[in-house]
């Protein structure tokens, strides 16, 4: 199935019904009042988060939707049926944008979470609310209200605890194959990964997380080159980054250490371009294709890459294609993921003492 992360559609909630003019007409009963019912209201139209899905695909074959209308008002102060909600349901992660406005609606981040994109109309008065001293036989009526309609945009931005960047041929689904059971494509030749491909990465029993490959980015991804801009959103929601080099390309040019120390700054002035909240994230620098050199000239050339680079964080040497010290960094993520669970926790006792001590 193709993986679709943006689709825009068009929501229209139901108009409101229209109020009635009617007057009580009984054998017996004389000058029989106003009995006009109100309108139904008009449904209002949900998008609701289902975990079950994982792409927007749906939504190139529909782009309307329609709740129902609310019915009007009838006699003997018979009010009209509402129109019934309408609820369409979206991946875990969709963000919703209204595209008139550019204004962000809401975000999906929970299986079962309901969100409002569209409020159907009010049901109008019928004449049985107008009867006064002066007017005793009223031939007013309100009609309903129009449901919203909005044209909103869908951006789904996959939940994962990892991404992993890097250049197109750096290894990154070959990396996410050496430590899931994600299998995407990988080949002998230089290609680049055209959608997201997500793994769970299974430490222990009832410890994992979920690591996504982001198709490679190229200089000027931020500004739409190539196809990283499509998928920069990608890692928003992620808590971790993995920057995977190619620390042996097959131009001797490119595979200086000022070369490789390039590559680096390049990706992370995308990053800055497109969200320099990006660059607050923990991120790790991962040196890929580890088993092309031999032992001492790989590290000697990771550390003078390290050194220009000025690279404070963690940095590792790895063979993804011979699954080479790959399950090691797994490891310290998930042991990284923990001290964060426990920083969390430490904080919000903190704050709860705080607040009592406060009280």
């Amino acid at each position: 199935m193709k993986f679709v992360d943006e689709a825009e559609i068009q929501v229209a909630a139901g108009n409101g019904g229209n109020g009635c003019v009617s007057f009580r007409r009984e054998k017996f009963i004389p000058l029989g009042g106003p009995d006009g019912g109100d309108g139904g209201d008009g449904g209002s139209v949900y998008l609701v988060a289902d975990e079950n899905l994982n792409t927007l695909v749906d939504f190139r074959h529909q782009r309307s939707f329609k709740a129902q209308r609310g019915e009007n008002g009838m006699g003997r102060q018979m009010y009209g049926k509402g129109g019934e909600d309408l609820e369409i349901r979206v991946p875990v992660g969709t963000a919703v944008t209204n595209v008139e406005t550019e204004e962000l609606i809401g975000d999906l981040t929970a299986h079962g979470q309901r969100l409002l994109v569209a409020q159907g109309g009010k049901g109008g008065l019928g004449n049985m609310h107008f009867k006064s001293s002066v007017t005793r036989a009223p031939r007013r009526a309100t009609p309903g209200t129009e449901g919203d309609v909005r044209l909103v945009r869908l951006e789904l931005k996959l939940l994962a605890d990892v991404g992993l960047l890097g250049f197109p041929n750096a290894g990154k689904s070959t990396f996410i194959r050496a430590v899931s059971s994600a299998t995407p494509r990988v080949a002998d030749y230089p290609f680049t990964t055209l959608y997201p491909n997500l793994g769970v990465v299974a430490v222990e029993p009832h410890r994992s997380f979920v690591i996504a490959d982001i198709p490679g980015l190229i200089e000027g991804a931020a500004e739409g080159a190539g196809l990283g801009a499509l998928f920069l959103r990608h890692i928003q929601r992620t808590r971790l980054l993995l920057h995977l080099v190619d620390m042996a390309p097959l131009d001797e040019n490119e595979a200086t250490p000022e070369a490789v120390a390039g590559q680096v700054r390049a990706i992370e002035n995308e990053l800055r371009k497109y969200d320099e909240a990006l660059l607050d994230k923990p991120r790790w620098l991962v040196f890929n294709k580890g088993d092309l050199m031999l032992p001492e000239e790989r590290d000697a050339h990771a550390a003078a890459i390290v050194g220009l680079l000025g690279w404070t964080g963690p940095w590792f040497v790895v063979s993804a294609l011979a699954r080479e010290g790959t399950w090691p960094i797994a490891q310290q993520v998930m042991a990284e993921f923990d001290r964060q669970r426990e920083a969390l926790a430490e904080a919000a006792e903190e704050a709860a003492w705080r607040g009592g001590a406060g009280g």
